[in-house]
């Protein structure tokens, strides 16, 4: 059948995106394996893509008649895949993902964007009700009365942001004695060393990482930051709702079918652990077309020769891509709170897995199918005919 297809697929991402030889070797740590690494890593992948992420469910499509045609080479069990991903070490897939982010740059990926940013985000993935005791990762949830009712996994996850493409860059997990803007700084650093400085062109974050501590690891980086501004910064917050709210907004402009005004000035004091000359504010408020009213303050250390409002307001709006396209997709389609096995290095591996599999698919199916004048497809008719591949089609013999 021509067309999109699990192979195709794995010939773009082997050839064109040069994953071949991470295939061959993720960083596979067993010391006998049996199974080649290369067919439990793609089964892995495809098997998220396909949204069939459980390790059970990769088990039967693998022992099915559809293991040809997702190219995967061997029949194992789900006891296969969760002793690799528990001795797979995570240096070599995360090497990965930046290579393909290095090389869908080279390919112009995002040459009509505008500003390449970094979105910083955190979320819980994988719940229980009672914690294993050899892992490090289990963050107890509390009721309102503050009763413990179960145990959740805390990452903060890294995202290209800016374009029509939201690719996921990297994660890192964080337990009970850390917090998530110190682990958004390991994060931020480790995609700088893997990225470069020149690749990204701001950091976008909410408002629980508008800390002096980040903000300054950002800029030790090199990447300027535009952050939420909330009540957790009381006496900026309210100079600059006392200001803007008695001016009349700067610019208007029509945002696709809503009316958004602008209000920004760049004279603000820093507070005091902040070691920044000045601090630049925007308020945005966005009015929609059935009446609602969003309203949103940022702060930045961009200046306004370098950035302009208006690109300023495209650069805080990007912060929503991944949580849409980030959170959303991920989690509801994608299996990444799914917790396959309850082991910290296998739900790391998992993790940095589902980065990889949405930015290979999303890289396949609005790049390269995206060739010429064929329409971009969306992601549920991609997985339709994916899905169309794995039935072999019966000829009845008519001699």
């Amino acid at each position: 059948m021509k067309g999109p297809s699990p192979r195709g697929l794995w010939n773009y991402a082997a050839r064109r995106l040069r994953l071949g030889g991470y295939f061959r070797a993720p960083g596979d740590g067993r010391a006998i394996p049996q199974i080649p690494a290369q067919a439990l890593l793609w089964s892995i992948l495809i098997g998220c893509i396909l949204r069939q992420s459980a390790f059970r469910a990769i088990e039967a499509w693998v022992n099915s008649r559809a293991r040809r045609a997702l190219r995967v080479s061997r029949v194992f069990g789900d006891d296969a895949l969760r002793y690799f991903t528990e001795h797979l070490r995570p240096e070599p897939t995360r090497t990965a993902l930046a290579s393909v982010l290095h090389c869908a740059k080279r390919n112009k990926a995002f040459e009509d964007w505008h500003f390449v940013g970094l979105a910083l985000d955190g979320t819980t993935g994988g719940g229980r009700r009672k914690a294993r005791p050899d892992c490090g990762l289990c963050r107890p949830h509390r009721n309102a009365a503050r009763e413990i009712i179960g145990y959740r996994h805390n990452l903060v996850l890294a995202a290209v942001v800016g374009g029509e493409l939201t690719l996921p860059v990297d994660v890192e997990p964080y337990g009970p004695a850390d917090s998530e803007y110190a682990a958004g700084q390991r994060l931020l650093r480790r995609v700088r060393r893997n990225l470069g400085a020149r690749f990204i062109d701001y950091v976008v974050v909410d408002g629980e990482f508008a800390t002096a501590p980040f903000l300054h690891a950002a800029g030790e980086a090199g990447w300027p930051v535009v952050a939420r501004l909330k009540d957790n910064l009381p006496e900026l917050f309210q100079a600059a709702q006392r200001r803007f709210r008695s001016q009349p907004p700067q610019l208007c402009f029509r945002d696709g079918s809503d009316r958004v005004e602008l209000w920004d000035a760049e004279d603000f004091d820093p507070w005091d652990s902040l070691r920044w000359e000045t601090v630049r504010v925007l308020r945005y408020r966005q009015q929609k077309p059935e009446g609602e009213i969003v309203e949103a303050y940022w702060l930045t250390n961009l200046s306004s020769p370098q950035t302009s409002r208006r690109c300023l307001y495209a650069m805080a709006k990007s912060r929503w891509q991944i949580e849409n396209q980030g959170f959303n997709d991920a989690k509801n389609r994608y299996g990444l709170e799914h917790l396959c096995d309850h082991h910290p290095q296998s739900r790391l591996l998992v993790w940095l897995l589902t980065c990889l599999a949405l930015t290979l698919e999303r890289l396949y199916r609005l790049r390269y199918l995206h060739r010429g004048a064929h329409p971009a497809l969306n992601a549920i008719t991609l997985l339709r005919l994916f899905i169309l591949t794995l039935s072999a089609p019966a000829f009845a013999d008519s001699s």
